[in-house]
């Protein structure tokens, strides 16, 4: 992340999308505390931002990248819903970085601009984040990927259920795509390909194997964590019951042909209950390929399964006043005026729209690009609108590829007050990834 000082107002325009834009940053620090006394610590976490390598090539030495890691955690991070998290932050790598949450809607801190600017290399710091939601969380800090001298992993996160969810096994599958030089490097998204050959990786294993017991109900966590594409991930002989879309429940529905289709940071929970041994399928819209195994050894003995329920609520609005909507167009598009990349934002740019807490807000998202494009709401979750505005699909999302030349239309509920960003990324591995802010007051 290039967020070193190359002009005399880099550090004014880092702090600033810190300091005013604190949540908007996926709420990293939304929960600080206001003057006087914070909240209950509920849970901590220690994440680190370090160098590190993983074996992309067999027989061949190792690639260096950097990662986002939970040092704290032996496993996978779970948080409960509700947790007032203290997060330990510690930047071992040689630029300034901040790590956004994707997934979370929590609200902005009491005073908003008391945030904060990327923490400096080999420096730590602590800040509160409140989980209001359960689901699938990421944690990144790949929003400045300009400055970044290797490709970067990202973190997910499990906020948990209040209440049990009936699984048997429940499952994080990272999806990630690498563009691999022929010496065996590989090169940070925004930069050109050239010369480089694609990759993909489950959980950082070009082979990835999952072993389970034939009659297991699995609960299966899949994040597109890839930069650029969008991707369909298929189990192959399964029925895959998808109950979750970016972190938010889902009346239980078949995955259409058994196939998951993931825009570059969208997440999907699916219950799948273990048959027989299948490969995981990956589709990048050029072809297939087979990226893992499920491996069946052994039964486990139990009554036949009853079908998936839903998943226990979040709290969010079960209907939206289109009537009564605030109507905003954004034209997703190139650098410019209205979209910057994330080192050059200013606070001082225009919004995109302002809202009034409580209100629905209809966005006509417009992509003007020849090639998909991929938008990302911080703060809130969406839903995505008939084509006639009558209606609205049955699901909530935070991404959402959009075909070139096509308008999409979402709605939202203005609920949480603050600053918050827009992502716009065209998928194409060299294009650069743009922001925009909006304010609800």
């Amino acid at each position: 992340m290039r967020t070193r000082i190359s002009a005399p107002n880099r550090r004014e325009v880092l702090a600033g999308l810190g300091a005013s834009l604190g949540a908007s940053l996926g709420a990293t620090v939304a929960g600080l505390a206001a003057a006087g006394a914070g909240p209950l610590v509920t849970a901590q976490l220690a994440l680190q931002a370090r160098a590190a390598t993983l074996a992309l090539r067999p027989g061949q030495p190792p690639t260096p990248i950097w990662e986002l890691t939970a040092v704290s955690h032996l496993g996978d991070v779970r948080l409960k819903r509700f947790d007032n998290c203290q997060v330990v932050f510690r930047n071992d790598l040689p630029v300034p970085l901040a790590p956004v949450w994707y997934g979370l809607s929590a609200p902005a801190v009491t005073d908003q601009f008391r945030g904060r600017a990327p923490v400096a290399p080999d420096a730590t710091e602590t800040s509160m984040v409140s989980i209001p939601n359960a689901g699938t969380l990421l944690a990144d800090f790949r929003l400045f990927e300009d400055g970044l001298k290797q490709p970067a992993r990202p973190l997910p996160i499990i906020a948990t259920e209040s209440s049990r969810v009936p699984v048997d096994r429940d499952v994080i599958l990272l999806i990630e795509e690498w563009r691999l030089r022929p010496d065996g490097t590989a090169i940070p998204a925004g930069r050109d390909p050239k010369d480089t050959a694609v990759l993909y990786t489950i959980n950082g294993k070009t082979s990835f194997e999952l072993s389970a017991s034939a009659g297991e109900r699995l609960r299966l966590r899949f994040i597109n964590g890839s930069q650029r594409s969008v991707l369909a991930i298929k189990l192959e002989n399964h029925e895959v019951q998808v109950v979750a879309l970016d972190g938010q429940p889902a009346e239980p529905f078949p995955a259409r042909n058994g196939a998951l289709v993931l825009a570059p940071g969208a997440r999907a929970d699916a219950f799948v209950d273990a048959a027989t041994s299948a490969p995981f399928l990956l589709h990048d819209g050029k072809q297939a390929q087979q990226v893992g195994t499920l491996t069946i050894s052994g039964r486990l003995e139990r009554p036949p399964l009853l079908p998936p329920q839903p998943l226990p609520p979040n709290d969010l609005p079960e209907k939206l006043d289109l009537k009564g909507a605030l109507r905003f167009d954004v034209a997703l598009g190139a650098p410019d005026l209205v979209w910057a990349r994330p080192a050059t934002f200013s606070v001082n740019s225009a919004p995109a729209f302002r809202a009034r807490t409580a209100r629905t807000v209809v966005l006509a998202l417009k992509n003007p690009a020849p090639i998909a494009t991929v938008f990302h709401l911080h703060g809130h979750h969406f839903r995505l609108l008939d084509k006639l505005d009558d209606g609205w699909k049955p699901y909530w999302l935070d991404t959402l590829a959009i075909e070139p030349g096509q308008t999409q239309r979402i709605a939202f509920a203005a609920t949480s007050p603050g600053r918050w960003l827009l992502e716009s990324v065209v998928t194409d591995w060299a294009a650069p990834r743009l922001v925009r802010w909006y304010a609800v007051e």
